[in-house]
């Protein structure tokens, strides 16, 4: 991918239908002693395993989910399935770099977020074609997304 079209990309992004920054923070289990925390930094990480999503075989770096992606960690284990993520973070003790948004009615109240102490921001973002008629269920998961990043 060349730099021109990274930018093209970048610049539908900021004009799509959804566009919002977010602090980043760590999914962890409720047991971990960081979950009670008010927040965390990497080196309080380094003992625990670091669990990152691939998003297939052709996965573009420049498209990471994950800010921190090129951070060098002494335990990297990346899954391919979301829910396998989140038993191991239970299960191992884990965690996951995310944007702190997260729903205790289809994860339970067994996986929480916490403020990781670092510069930098996500975004998080729809990008649709500007003749695109999106569907009912397309503006639903947009007025979610609106309503779950408001407090960011």
């Amino acid at each position: 991918m060349t730099l021109q079209q990274l930018k093209y990309i970048v610049t539908i992004a900021e004009s799509g239908t959804f566009n919002k920054a977010a602090k980043p923070h760590i999914f962890v289990s409720s047991c971990n002693p960081l979950a009670k925390q008010p927040f965390v930094t990497m080196e309080e990480l380094a003992p625990y395993p670091y669990l990152s999503y691939e998003q297939g075989e052709h996965n573009s770096f420049y498209f990471s989910e994950e800010i921190f992606s090129t951070a060098v960690r002494q335990k990297n284990i990346r899954v391919t399935d979301r829910a396998t993520l989140f038993n191991l973070l239970i299960g191992l003790n884990g965690y996951t770099v995310c944007s702190g948004v997260i729903d205790k009615e289809l994860n339970g109240e067994n996986i929480v977020a916490v403020p990781l102490k670092e510069e930098g921001e996500m975004h998080i973002g729809v990008i649709t074609h500007r003749k695109a008629v999106l569907s009912r269920l397309a503006k639903y998961y947009i007025e979610a997304l609106k309503k779950h990043t408001s407090s960011e």
